[in-house]
């Protein structure tokens, strides 16, 4: 009779890593989600990735493999073919009594299993790995992007170095770069997109300068330089860049915006373009739009335990409006999505308008903005409303006519969501009521509204304690080193990981204001941001900066990203 397998919860609360109550709330949330017990247990916060792992290991009695301090033999690399590791992150250890020992990261993926057997034409030994290490390994041992990329800037120098005359040089590889798929600036740029699919970057910023043109990518919130590409090479890299995005590629002298969609490990990406003539040339940046950063969860967004309780209570409030504000780039969007992804039932119908539509998501009526027709967010809305929906999505409030249709919505029975620019919560209502939103109507609608911004996280590989905290940072968030007390401040020192950066991630920092009546008089007043912020704060609202400073003392962010984003007045 075969031994009864262990249940992974069970291993991990005998290990001392979880308690009863804990796992029964997990093994709740992830049947809710569908999801796995292993990955729920991982967004929840209440296990690492390599605790599961070595759980799983025990559970099903396979070797566990930390993949930090095992290298592999290169030549056990090359008993699979590269196109097989890379679909199946699975890696080769090597050849023993004519079975493949293979390290995998899902024991349960029975199909995969087979498929290998019949591809190899052997016998399977496995051994088990943290799946974020068997693709870090992919990337930092098998993958040539880097040197690849490398190679192609260093050919194309060799091309126009060997060339005499420029303008020759330059016509012919214009007429190389349109007409052959192996062409250098084709493969330059290939490898620039993909390379910044890799490093997890937001956007590819091409820009003309004065004596070549710099390639930056933004990671993690922050531009890191990455290479410079000749200047006489400049107009067929523009060129390139806009026959792929679908760009009048004769217009120069106006902005232009496209779109490219390629896939990259099996998963189709959208790149948003956007040209703008400068003083040196035209500059384009690609914003890359990855589907599941809008699919977090919104567990995964950094809500402190009462913040997230209170989030979940206003989504699903029956009516009213919720802000989210915040200076572009803060994340609002993700937000938005993550509340309308909870949300997102059959009961209800959900419609947005949005500037543009960047991602698409099942079971939501996405409308794009398109103001060149006279499709503008004031007609959108005025239509929606006619499709009785329960749920509507404003992209961001702009105008007074935008502001009062919504407020109408919300008055007549509607979940509103939307966005504005302001620097924190109590200002929207103050920022409303100057648009020329009567104040009686925004006491009455607004239900909250929460601000936010994004820090970047410590690198879990390296993260240090500090030692000696900077005094000019500890001011800037009103922290004395007296009152620290036993309180620990870490920082990242930087590691292959988090490309000696020392972060890997961004999590957000909120302030959420609930409207009460004492606030809502207050608006109905047109008292100053000062009053309401202080009732808000007296009615239990966690600044940002308070925000901040938990996330600091938890270590999961630094005192320099906190002071960026937010500091005492």
């Amino acid at each position: 009779m075969s031994r009864k397998r262990k249940k992974l919860g069970d291993i991990l609360v005998a290990w001392g890593i979880l308690d009863s109550k804990s796992l029964d709330n997990a093994v709740l949330t992830a049947a809710n989600s569908n999801r796995r017990l292993g990955e729920t247990l991982i967004e929840l916060g209440l296990a690492k990735e390599e605790q599961i792992t070595k759980a799983m290991a025990t559970q099903f009695d396979l070797e566990y493999v930390d993949l930090d301090q095992h290298v592999l033999d290169r030549a056990a690399l090359d008993l699979m073919p590269e196109e097989l590791i890379r679909r199946h992150m699975v890696l080769p250890m090597g050849k023993e009594n004519g079975r493949l020992k293979i390290i995998i990261h899902d024991p349960l993926d029975l199909d995969t299993m087979d498929l290998l057997r019949f591809r190899l034409n052997t016998e399977l030994e496995c051994a088990l790995a943290s799946k974020s290490k068997i693709k870090r390994y992919i990337d930092t041992f098998m993958d040539s992007v880097h040197s690849s990329l490398d190679a192609t800037v260093d050919e194309l120098h060799k091309t126009i170095d060997a060339s005499i005359d420029a303008s020759i040089d330059l016509d012919a590889i214009s007429e190389k770069d349109m007409g052959d798929d192996s062409a250098p600036i084709i493969k330059l740029i290939d490898k620039i997109i993909g390379e910044a699919v890799k490093l997890r970057a937001s956007d590819i910023h091409i820009e003309p300068m004065a004596d070549r043109v710099r390639v930056r990518y933004r990671i993690d919130g922050s531009c890191v330089e990455r290479d410079n590409i000749p200047k006489r090479l400049q107009p067929v890299v523009m060129t390139r860049m806009k026959i792929i995005s679908g760009m009048d590629i004769a217009e120069r002298r106006l902005p232009q915006d496209g779109r490219i969609k390629q896939n990259f490990g099996g998963q189709d990406i959208d790149f948003r373009v956007s040209a703008l003539p400068g003083y040196h040339g035209e500059s384009i940046v690609l914003r890359i739009l990855r589907p599941e950063s809008v699919r977090v969860g919104i567990q995964a967004l950094g809500f402190a335990e009462e913040d997230y309780e209170r989030f979940l209570k206003i989504i699903k409030r029956p009516n009213g409006i919720f802000l989210v504000t915040g200076p572009t780039g803060s994340g609002k969007t993700t937000t938005l999505y993550a509340a309308l992804q909870e949300l997102n039932r059959p009961d209800k119908k959900i419609i947005t308008a949005e500037d543009p539509v960047e991602y698409n998501f099942t079971g939501m009526n996405q409308c794009q903005v398109r103001a060149d027709i006279g499709l503008t967010f004031s007609i959108i809305l005025r239509s929606m409303l006619r499709q009785a929906p329960n749920i509507i999505l404003v992209g961001e409030i702009r105008d007074l006519e935008v502001a009062e249709i919504a407020i109408q919505a919300a008055l007549t029975g509607h979940l509103v969501f939307s966005t504005l620019h302001t620097n924190d919560a109590p200002s929207a209502i103050t920022r409303l009521i100057d648009m020329g939103v009567k104040p009686f109507l925004v006491a009455s609608a607004v239900q909250a509204i929460m601000a936010q911004r994004l820090v970047r996280n410590i690198c879990k590989e390296c993260r240090e304690e500090v030692l000696e905290p900077d005094q000019k940072l500890l001011s800037l968030l009103d922290l004395n080193i007296q009152d620290l007390g036993e309180k620990k401040m870490y920082y990242g020192k930087g590691c292959s990981r988090c490309n000696n950066t020392g972060c890997r991630g961004r999590i957000g920092i909120f302030e959420m204001m609930l409207m009460n009546s004492e606030i809502r008089d207050l608006a109905f007043q047109r008292a100053p941001t000062n009053k309401i912020r202080k009732a808000a704060i007296a009615n239990g609202m966690r600044t940002l900066m308070e925000d901040g400073k938990y996330k600091i003392f938890e270590g999961i962010t630094t005192l320099e990203e906190v002071a960026k984003v937010a500091q005492v007045e």
